[in-house]
């Protein structure tokens, strides 16, 4: 595989996916299950994703952008989300999402400077942690640390801007993504048989959110969504399992099941995610051929969306402790 410039980045993580799951021994793609799957996903009615106002810090120009970066800055923990003190009714993301998001309103839009200064205590307080068991200290750790680092990186390269930091992708979501990965919280690549994996669930997802907020306008504006890969998680590919679409080995079945830890870079761990990278991809040819051709990242919406009503009891996501979903 190649150095991973900007212009093929993402070509990168399509071709690091489906060298993996060529490779994958504990996680196989049902290529047979595809075409049927298709045509389930045409029949529906046509998802379109948003973003939620209730959840999120919307229509408030520069502070939303500052508002996104910094969500997608801690946009992960996952793995530590069974330990976490949820807001009733609502899951670990959207826990943390209306949480910042209460923070931007009684606080304004935090500085760079800001961002470099808080600390785990603070998180805690911010996202109503506090009285937390101690697994999710660590995690606010994590939180802070992703901060300090995205502050540093805002005041080093564009002078303490969000703006300018989305600004210098020049519309383009793969150069936000090669952005992003500079600082090492975004830097999100695997190893699998001592060779890397780019994934960057997180810096695509960036995009994405900016998109979504600004309505494909001003900071919002990518002309290249169509490049994005999924975003590579835990509920996605929990929800192509239980579609048909991913198929585990009875012992990874079992682990998964009995909530153990797959630790972060194991081969399984990277075959879940690389494989559902690569069944995307077969899918959206599958999509195509049936005349309802979907960008990855507008499936990505439809199924995390669709994931939310799983049962976890019968069909459970994998658990690993990691700062990149």
């Amino acid at each position: 595989m190649g150095d991973m410039t900007t212009t093929a980045l993402l070509d990168e993580v399509r071709d690091s996916a489906a060298w993996v799951a060529a490779l994958a021994r504990s996680v196989e793609i049902r290529r047979e299950r595809l075409p049927s799957y298709a045509a389930e996903l045409t029949a529906m009615p046509r998802f379109e994703p948003t973003i939620d106002s209730r959840y999120h810090y919307l229509g408030q120009g520069d502070g939303t952008v500052a508002f996104i970066l910094c969500l997608d800055a801690i946009n992960f923990g996952s793995g530590w989300f069974r330990w976490l003190i949820e807001r009733p009714g609502l899951g670990g993301y959207f826990t943390v999402a209306v949480s910042l998001k209460e923070w931007f309103e009684d606080n304004g839009s935090p500085t760079a400077g800001d961002l470099t200064a808080i600390d785990a205590e603070r998180c805690a307080r911010i996202f109503g942690q506090v009285e937390a068991p101690d697994q999710i200290g660590e995690l606010m750790e994590h939180f802070a640390g992703a901060w300090h680092e995205l502050g540093r990186f805002l005041l080093d390269r564009f002078e303490g801007d969000f703006v300018s930091l989305v600004a210098a992708a020049g519309g383009s979501a793969e150069r936000l993504v090669a952005i992003l990965r500079e600082m090492s919280f975004f830097d999100d690549v695997a190893v699998y048989e001592d060779r890397p994996v780019p994934l960057f669930k997180r810096a695509q997802l960036a995009a994405v959110d900016l998109a979504l907020a600004f309505s494909g306008e001003g900071p919002g504006r990518f002309d290249d969504l169509e490049r994005l890969t999924i975003f590579a998680d835990n509920q996605v590919p929990q929800v192509l399992r239980a579609d048909g679409v991913l198929e585990y080995a009875p012992s990874l079945a079992d682990r998964v099941a009995r909530g153990e830890e797959l630790a972060r870079n194991s081969p399984e761990e990277v075959e879940i995610r690389a494989c559902t990278v690569h069944a995307v991809e077969l899918l959206k040819v599958e999509l195509e051929k049936l005349g309802s051709p979907r960008a990855a990242w507008e499936l990505d919406q439809l199924l995390w969306h669709r994931g939310l009503g799983l049962d976890a009891g019968t069909s459970p996501a994998h658990r690993t402790l990691t700062v990149f979903y």
